[in-house]
């Protein structure tokens, strides 16, 4: 990176309003919230769709959702389930297609216990890709078609480069890398895995996206920047070793926090 990046926020509807002076101010990226849960999904959302396109007339930076999550993984073994998995990532580019976002963040599929157990069952890794397979395959597919990206996010990842063996396994069809640098933490803290720099590192030139929040280690807890132990002047070293240009995304639990953050990340020379 030749200058420092530009931080952009993850917000929910409630909050955009507050918040577009600053995401007008320079080509600030936006994470939407509100489409995540099925209630949303399944209801007459196109509405809160369009009063978004209204608040962020003018917005500069690139656009995308957080998709659903909540209640399944994206390797079921059941096929019954990953209907119902397959069909809530098109509800969500459908919204992306009716908000004009490029990227849509999923959930990894790489659990503490999986970890652990690697190994212990033939065929396991196989059975695994091969379920994420099918559940993606027509999501992939028409999010290519679209010009949208998933972006694949760390949660209880211990390995670094889980993600990306499965992506490759997946032809890296309308996919990148995400790190969430809380989860990241608080697996190094409390299940053995590498500090949050070396996600970034690990992720390279495939990182796309960056949900930036702080925590101590112990638990997911989107705080505010600087209320956590997070090194951050590593993770902005890492960030700028991998040549990417991913979106950096201020997610946090208080979105009364996210300008401060942002004015902190500035203060240490790091972001703007």
């Amino acid at each position: 990176m030749t200058q420092r990046p530009i931080l952009g926020a993850a917000l929910d509807h409630d909050s955009l309003a507050a918040h577009r002076d600053w995401l007008l101010e320079a080509p600030r990226d936006l994470e939407l919230q509100a489409f995540v849960t099925a209630e949303v999904l399944e209801s007459d959302w196109q509405p809160l769709a369009a009063e978004t396109l209204r608040l962020l007339d003018g917005h500069e930076g690139r656009l995308g959702i957080h998709g659903p999550f909540w209640g399944f993984t994206i390797n079921s073994w059941d096929p019954a389930i990953r209907a119902i998995v397959t069909r809530r990532f098109l509800q969500g580019l459908d919204v992306c297609a009716a908000v004009r976002g490029t990227h849509m963040v999923i959930h990894s599929p790489f659990t503490t216990w999986g970890y652990n157990h690697r190994g212990l069952y033939a065929g396991d890794r196989e059975r695994m890709i091969a379920a994420t397979q099918q559940t993606l395959a027509p999501v992939l597919a028409r999010a290519a078609d679209m010009g949208v990206t998933l972006m694949l996010e760390n949660i209880e990842d211990i390995d670094p480069n889980d993600r990306a063996m499965l992506c490759e396994a997946l032809d890296w069809q309308a996919l990148a890398l995400s790190v969430d640098t809380g989860h990241a933490h608080y697996a190094h803290v409390s299940t053995g895995a590498p500090p949050v720099d070396f996600f970034i590192r690990a992720a390279g030139a495939r990182l796309g996206h960056v949900h930036l929040q702080d925590c101590d280690g112990y638990a997911d807890r989107h705080w505010q920047i600087g209320q956590g132990n997070i090194l951050w002047p590593s993770v902005f070293a890492a960030l700028a070793e991998t040549g990417a240009t991913p979106r950096l995304i201020l997610e946090l639990r208080d979105k009364a926090g996210v300008i401060p953050s942002a004015r902190h990340l500035a203060a240490l020379g790091l972001a703007e």
